[in-house]
């Protein structure tokens, strides 16, 4: 376990150090005004990668275990009730856990009041154990994937209608910030295993895209509860403004703050683990307490992450985004946070270790003809532009539609000409590239940026409706990025089996030639033998 839990530091160093490198950059240009801010910063960098690692650690010996084994035994059961009621619980459950969640549901809470961070978290969780029991259900029924995508975001930007403006870019945040670190392993087990025993054509195109499906149901839960609230309150969503993350509480305050949230979002995992592995799975004793004993690294783990990120990340994060706009500066400077965007969203998609496993399975479901690399790359420089575009939306404070519109459009057109299996890949990876990391650090440095445009409008604009929708443009890039790839690779196979295809015939038609010389020569020798006699 020692051995291990090291490793998986390591890990998670070099995965975070190419922002610790641009965060220092940003620093060398606007140094901070005391010792101390340069130590919180220090400190919460440190807790955010030591108790990530810790929090990986119990994950693979806790949550991981019990989304396999609760797969693997739908088997036994013959009705889909079971799997469905099943599939909702643990998606539930794992959700409500997602540290990204957390930290997204504090930051709405901070600027709107009536958004209660609890409520949020598990009304997103319910939207996943919707999607989850409906990506089963599409396994089970074996349903062409595409159609389930079309009708469910036709549903989705048909609430948009009705919903206020301030939750739209709020929902598609809350559906990247939910498949992350707790919920993406678990959901994957779970669904990899009930493809292998329940799936009547257990074909790679089953396990795919149920993170994908699964990641729309917080969308329509958001905007939902969206619209309720604001029938609640007639229409008023007061929010305060400017955004601003700054406290006097030092790192013991924050942990004994975050103690009692952190409980009931790990807690719920336990209470329905432990019926169904001691009840149903009968379970021996020492697996059992094994199991249940590795939510305590997950439970600390996921202390250590989010007040490191409450001392440090976020403090940095505002830091960088009100920097370039200070009095001193020149009105252009501002727009560099457009190059600033790009660089750390690269960054941060590049060494970020699920892309490179998402990198790994494409290779080898195309048999190498698309390397992780080119994955990788092609999935940072996409991010990087979703940053981007975040921000210069945020600056010219155009609404969030006249992007998110256009960008899901295009790539549900795009699954008209894309492989079924690179379909499902685009849309889960559109979980993979946004997770903690992001929320803990883009999402307070846009809310900060648009707390400055607040501020220079009077405060006319409300940081609710313009700051959020980082995590919305970090979903929707990799549908685009991951969908090109498989037009390419769809259009390389077609041309590879073409001169396949003319290879055997040519081949064939020099066997013909050669069999009718043959026997021409045959015939000749044959009639001459003929003459002679």
């Amino acid at each position: 376990m020692k051995s291990k839990f090291l490793q998986t530091v390591k890990e998670t160093f070099f995965a975070s150090l190419p922002l610790a490198v641009i965060i220092i950059i940003c620093l060398c240009i606007a140094p901070l005004n005391s010792l101390a801010d340069y130590l919180k910063i220090i400190v919460g960098y440190i807790c955010v990668v030591f108790g990530q690692a810790m929090f990986l650690v119990g994950l693979d010996t806790s949550i991981l275990p019990i989304g396999r084994m609760v797969g693997g035994s739908f088997s036994k059961y013959n009705k889909l009730i079971f799997v469905l009621s099943f599939g909702f619980v643990f998606g539930l459950l794992a959700t409500v856990a997602e540290p990204a969640l957390s930290v997204l549901a504090k930051q709405i809470s901070s600027i709107m009041p009536l958004v209660n961070s609890t409520l949020f978290i598990w009304i997103t969780g319910t939207g996943i154990g919707i999607g989850v029991a409906i990506a089963l259900l599409r396994i089970v029924k074996n349903i062409n994937i595409k159609w389930v995508f079309a009708i469910l975001y036709a549903l989705v930007f048909l609430l948009v209608i009705f919903s206020p403006g301030e939750f739209i870019a709020l929902a598609f945040d809350g559906s990247g910030a939910t498949t992350g670190d707790v919920s993406v392993p678990f959901i994957l087990a779970l669904g990899l295993s009930i493809s292998a025993t329940v799936s009547k054509s257990k074909t790679n195109d089953d396990s795919l895209g149920i993170i994908g499906i699964a990641s729309v149901g917080p969308i329509v839960a958001v905007l939902l509860y969206g619209i309720v609230i604001n029938a609640v309150n007639g229409g008023s969503l007061p929010a305060e403004n400017p955004y601003d993350l700054s406290t006097e509480r030092g790192l013991g305050g924050i942990v004994l703050g975050n103690i009692k949230d952190v409980a009931l979002a790990v807690l719920p995992i336990v209470l329905i683990s432990i019926p169904f592995l001691l009840l149903l799975l009968k379970l021996p004793k020492r697996t059992f307490l094994k199991l249940i004993l590795g939510v305590i690294p997950v439970y600390l783990g996921l202390l250590i992450f989010l007040s490191g990120i409450d001392f440090g990340f976020g403090f940095v994060g505002q830091y960088i985004g009100q920097m370039f706009f200070e009095a001193s500066r020149p009105e252009w400077f501002k727009w560099l946070l457009l190059a600033v965007g790009f660089v750390l969203g690269a960054a941060i998609t590049v060494s970020e270790p699920a892309v490179t496993v998402l990198g790994v399975q494409i290779e080898e479901l195309t048999n190498g003809h698309i390397k992780k690399m080119t994955i990788r790359i092609t999935l940072a420089l996409g991010i990087g532009v979703a940053s981007l575009l975040s921000i210069l939306k945020i600056l010219t404070e155009v609404n969030i539609l006249y992007f998110l519109v256009p960008l899901y459009a295009i790539a549900l057109v795009m699954m008209i000409f894309t492989p079924k299996l690179f379909v499902g890949l685009a849309f889960d990876s559109g979980g993979v590239t946004g997770g903690a990391l992001t929320s803990a650090f883009l999402t307070p440095l846009t809310l900060s940026i648009a707390g400055e445009v607040a501020k220079a409008r009077g405060g006319e604009m409300s940081i609710l409706t313009n700051g959020f929708g980082i995590i919305s443009f970090i979903s929707v890039t990799p549908l685009i990025a991951i969908q090109t790839l498989g037009i390419i690779y769809n259009i390389r196979l077609k041309r590879a089996e073409r001169e396949a295809a003319e290879e055997s015939f040519a081949d064939l038609e020099d066997f013909v030639l050669e069999v009718g010389n043959a026997s021409n020569e045959e015939s000749t020798i044959e009639s001459e033998e003929s003459v002679n006699e």
